[in-house]
């Protein structure tokens, strides 16, 4: 596969990818806020465990590969892919689930294709998927929203006991449930404005999840604001998705979701602002982006409404992870001197 070396336009300001990468650590911050105020203790326990998994893998392959490990430390890349996976998984998910995918995140995704900027696919994506496929059990037991739950989430101490030594299985039922985007997949033979009204999570809990995309969605618009990427992919993604559920929506909406619930519920904005804009594995021209940002839309859509898994953020980013390099290819734009744009595989004649 032949790829494309972008030389302009240039950069004439410092941009440190350590810069970078701690501008989205900090974006982050209001959507975890969220998650641990409406989720308990648990968030806030995986992303200290995948962190502190991330760099030390991070740092015995760098070591293994004989580079100054300090040096790459310092990038935070290795945080960011934990923090992300960490965000996707269950709260109260075990310790070797996140084990397992920090290490096919940081082992597999990242460093066997040489490292930060050499990998085609999302290394949180991928880790986040291959537990789904592994692991469909532990990776959808989530942590019920405390507005459900009458005596409150866990503290403290009982969400590490949980996590760390062992799931009790009565433990584990009392404080978890099916997210809305689950339980509106198997609703059975329910209407959608049924399912609303009589499945609980959705019917009194579904405020969680709105107020955690919030947070996403305020984290990303300060990306935005501080130049990290530009508006094309976020908005094509929202935009595609918004479009369709509201095309299908008012053709049936007793079969289909309304576009507020779409872009609210599970990792939309999470997928829109953190890990679809990911520069390494997505277009570049912002032609190629709109592209790309739709593409994810589409799939995300296709997936939640006649696939087999509720969300679809992950299995959409790596589907168009893996045709960016072909949206380059015939997105270039026209370059100083010439009177139109190269593009595909055509030879200079």
């Amino acid at each position: 596969m032949a790829l494309i070396r972008v030389t302009s336009p240039h950069v004439h300001k410092a941009n440190r990818t350590a810069d970078v990468m701690r501008l989205v650590l900090l974006a982050t911050l209001p959507g975890i806020a969220a998650l641990s105020f409406f989720f308990g203790w648990g968030t806030l326990v995986q992303l200290l465990w995948a962190s502190l998994l991330a760099v030390g893998m991070e740092a015995a392959l760098i070591k293994l590969r004989r580079r100054p490990v300090l040096f790459y430390l310092r990038d935070y890349s290795a945080v960011v892919t934990a923090v992300l996976l960490a965000l996707a998984i269950p709260p109260f998910a075990p310790w070797w689930l996140t084990l397992v995918g920090v290490f096919v995140a940081i082992v597999i995704a990242k460093h066997l294709y040489g490292g930060l900027g050499q990998n085609p696919f999302n290394p949180a994506m991928v880790a986040y998927a291959l537990l789904l496929v592994s692991f469909p059990v532990e990776m959808t037991r989530w942590a019920a929203p405390t507005v459900l739950l009458e005596n409150g989430t866990l503290g403290l101490g009982d969400t590490l006991a949980l996590i760390f030594a062992g799931l009790d299985p009565a433990l584990v039922d009392s404080v978890t449930g099916a997210t809305p985007l689950d339980a509106l997949k198997h609703r059975g033979g329910l209407t959608t404005e049924e399912a609303w009204h009589s499945i609980d999570v959705l019917a009194n809990g579904v405020g969680a999840w709105h107020a955690v995309s919030a947070g996403f969605f305020m984290g990303g618009v300060f990306l935005l604001y501080r130049k990290v990427f530009t508006w094309h992919i976020p908005v094509s993604m929202l935009a595609t998705l918004a479009v369709l559920s509201t095309l299908f929506f008012g053709f049936a909406p007793d079969q289909y979701a309304d576009p507020f619930f779409h872009l609210t519920v599970g990792g939309t904005m999470l997928g829109a602002f953190f890990i679809a804009t990911d520069p390494v594995t997505a277009a570049t021209s912002n032609r190629g982006k709109l592209y790309y940002g739709a593409g994810i839309g589409l799939l995300i859509f296709i997936i939640r409404s006649w696939g087999s898994y509720p969300d679809a953020v992950a299995f959409a980013v790596l589907l168009m992870n893996l045709a960016a390099p072909f949206i380059d290819l015939y997105s270039q734009p026209r370059t100083y001197g010439h009177a139109h744009a190269k593009r595909g595989l055509k030879e200079d004649s």
